[in-house]
């Protein structure tokens, strides 16, 4: 199992969460088997996701799509402040 971990900020929540909802069929297509939205307490301009895949490459390639595809995009990120930082997590025995 695998993470793909990204992490910035955003203009405002319901804008950027509209977006993320509209790439549902996407993420399904990629592998993503789960996914789990956060923020820090004190920030609401700040999202952390992780998102999961049963292995690393599909993690990889979906970082790809992304970074691409998505977030080169302002259309299709509309609420993206800034530059996402992304890294693949693999779990530990």
């Amino acid at each position: 199992m695998s993470t793909l971990h990204i992490e910035h900020p955003i203009t405002d929540y319901p804008t950027w969460k509209a977006a993320f909802d509209r790439f549902a069929p996407a993420r399904s297509e990629a592998g993503v088997t789960s996914h789990r939205i956060r923020r820090p307490e004190d920030d609401e301009r700040f999202i952390v996701v992780d998102l999961e895949f049963d292995d690393v490459e599909a993690a990889h390639r979906f970082h790809d799509f992304l970074r691409d595809t998505v977030w080169s995009d302002p259309g299709r990120a509309p609420a993206l402040a800034g530059t996402p930082v992304a890294r693949v997590l693999v779990d530990l025995p």
